[in-house]
């Protein structure tokens, strides 16, 4: 549709309880952000939302759906199991919610969990020595971030332990050879500490470039000093309005 919309899918709008409907039009911008920004990779990759409540209820996209399209009233209700709990006519990927799952259950603070795949995030993973602080994003990113060794696809149910272990308290993650990982207790969080996370992976590639030994590495004191200054996180409330308008003017649709 022209407005990003779904044809033929009725709006779950008034049918479900607006802290439902309020998850689901946000969870919706994150896929649509990550997609605007080139992150997504087609069908893959995932972002959940724990939906407010006693009941542990998520949502996550439609297997088969680009993030391009997804849409509030197309996300999927699962439980931490992964089964459907609403009528839909789409199906999820169960494996794809493994690393979700375990967060999700381990962290109270986990309301969102994206992961992707992105060119620079792989490629970041990938290198020895991780992220390096050889930008301001990257010192704002560092004292937050946590690694995970890769274990092959995630379909395997024991490596979730691990990987609880890994993230401990840390709200993003380098999947080693796999990609970034964000936690937040809002969408808003959850968007702004990957963009963070992004730009540095973004940052390091190209000014490695120049090689491992033309770069300069941020001070020892300039590192504690941003540690110190963002300790009290970097202001994703702020920036999240501003990211719904420009999809409303760029990528109009998810809260259909």
């Amino acid at each position: 549709m022209a407005d990003g919309s779904v044809a033929g899918l009725s709006s779950l709008k008034g049918k479900v309880s607006e802290e439902e409907w309020k998850a689901r039009v946000d969870l919706a911008a994150l896929y649509r952000l990550v997609a605007l920004y080139g992150w997504d990779d087609m069908i893959y990759t995932h972002i959940s939302a724990r939906i407010p409540g006693p009941e542990h209820h998520f949502l996550i996209n439609p297997y088969g759906m680009f993030f391009e399209e997804i849409t509030a009233s197309s996300l999927v209700k699962i439980d931490l199991e992964g089964k459907i709990l609403q009528e839909t006519p789409y199906f999820i990927n169960p494996a794809g919610f493994t690393i979700h799952s375990a967060i999700h259950a381990a962290r109270e603070d986990a309301h969102y969990v994206m992961h992707l795949h992105s060119d620079q995030g792989v490629a970041v993973s990938a290198q020895k020595d991780g992220l390096l602080p050889l930008s301001q994003h990257a010192l704002i990113v560092l004292p937050k971030l946590a690694y995970h060794d890769y274990e092959g696809i995630a379909l395997n149910l024991d490596e979730r332990e691990r990987l609880v272990h890994d993230i401990g308290d840390k709200t993003l993650m380098l999947l080693r050879n796999h990609g970034t990982l964000s936690v937040g207790r809002s969408a808003a969080d959850c968007w702004t500490g990957m963009f963070y996370l992004e730009r540095a992976c973004k940052q390091q590639v190209m000014a490695l470039s120049a090689g491992r030994e033309n770069v300069l590495i941020a001070p020892d004191a300039a590192q504690a000093e941003v540690k110190s200054q963002t300790s009290r996180g970097i202001g994703g409330g702020l920036a999240w309005p501003g990211a719904l308008r420009r999809l409303d003017r760029e990528l109009p649709g998810y809260d259909a």
